[in-house]
């Protein structure tokens, strides 16, 4: 298949794998933060095709994961609302709140839908007018533009029964916080999917700040090989930069017009990461102009208080400071068929990852 096969060809893996072996003499500890790249690593084996020299670690790059229990809380609140309509990407749906789950709510009456996308949940708008119908925005720079977009043409369409609730994030600032924390990274693999839409120039102060190298990646064998030699030469000729592996997909000013159509409907403000607290200018708020699809704002809820599981680590695995295996609860208490934390839910959690690939 193109753009996929050449990408998983045996020899070359083989081969790049050897050269990164007579490459790398120092020690080098690399962090992905993409979920999809956590899941990429665990499923080709490519930490054993790495040297011992080379450490590889999960960051905060799971949407679902790095997301705030008491957001999940809110969105029970709401499904518990007898005039709500919950629609949801099916991930979140089995994300634990402090005493329930949207799966849990769905089984007892509420009416949760999983959608595909924020189109479907207008749709779903458009048939039930007597319906509030609250669409959840949970994702990074790769899925925030469809959620504004959906906004914008709910305004034009007077869909005046639709709103977001949003938890919508940016990659950026995790990325510093944890070189602030004095988390023992060497090298970045830069999300792909994010870069997409933001191009490279979002990276360019980590180097500038930090003499940290980011190369991002795709998501086949070979862009992964490649993109961690990459960091390694970096690291081995003692120089940092931002450089494109994923070129294929990813362009130095990334898309235009989803940046415009973010910049029209999002604001940036503090907001709460798994495993690293309030991080300033982190999250997308919905701008004043369309605050009337702002569920936050438009629907009145009470809420209980957050309670957080003591003994689930998905904030530390989250900083790279403990693999999902630390975990006293991993394979264990918690598993994808029972979840203590959100790292265990989501496709793209370091946990689900870990437990998917390694455990037999």
């Amino acid at each position: 298949m193109k753009y996929i096969d050449e990408y998983r060809d045996k020899e070359k893996v083989m081969a790049l794998a050897d050269q990164l072996k007579r490459l790398s003499r120092k020690p080098i500890r690399i962090m992905e933060v993409c979920g999809g790249h956590t899941m990429a690593i665990q499923r080709f084996g490519i930490p054993a095709l790495l040297p011992e020299t080379i450490e590889l670690v999960s960051g905060p790059g799971c949407p679902v994961c790095v997301t705030s229990r008491a957001y999940i809380d809110q969105a029970i609140a709401y499904s518990r609302m007898p005039e709500v309509i919950i629609t949801t990407y099916g991930d979140l749906i089995r994300v634990p709140g402090s005493s329930s789950t949207l799966d849990r709510e769905k089984a007892a009456g509420g009416d949760i839908r999983i959608v595909y996308s924020i189109l479907d949940a207008m749709m779903i708008a458009k048939q039930n007018r007597n319906k509030k119908v609250v669409f959840l925005g949970i994702g990074f720079e790769t899925t925030s533009p469809a959620s504004a977009a959906g906004i914008a043409k709910a305004q034009m369409a007077g869909l005046f029964n639709f709103f977001v609730y949003s938890a919508h994030k940016i990659m950026p600032p995790p990325m510093a916080a944890l070189i602030d924390e004095g988390v023992n990274i060497n090298g970045y693999i830069g999300p792909g999917h994010v870069s997409c839409i933001t191009g490279s120039h979002i990276y360019d102060f980590i180097p500038e700040k930090y003499n940290l190298g980011v190369v991002i990646s795709g998501f086949e064998p070979l862009d992964l090989l490649q993109s961690i030699y990459m960091l390694v030469k970096q690291h081995e000729d003692g120089q940092a930069a931002v450089e494109i592996q994923y070129s294929r997909a990813v362009k130095p000013e990334g898309n235009l017009k989803a940046l415009d159509m973010l910049d029209e409907v999002f604001e940036l403000r503090d907001d709460w990461w798994r495993g690293l607290g309030t991080l300033p200018q982190s999250g997308f708020g919905i701008r004043e102009k369309y605050a009337e699809f702002d569920a936050e704002k438009m629907i009145a809820v009470e809420v209980e208080t957050t309670r957080e599981d003591k003994g689930c680590i998905c904030g530390t695995v989250l900083k790279g400071l403990a693999k999902p295996s630390d975990c006293k609860l991993f394979g264990k208490a918690c598993t994808p068929s029972e979840p203590v934390g959100a790292c265990m839910v989501s496709n793209e959690g370091a946990c689900a990852a870990y437990y998917r690939y390694n455990m037999g």
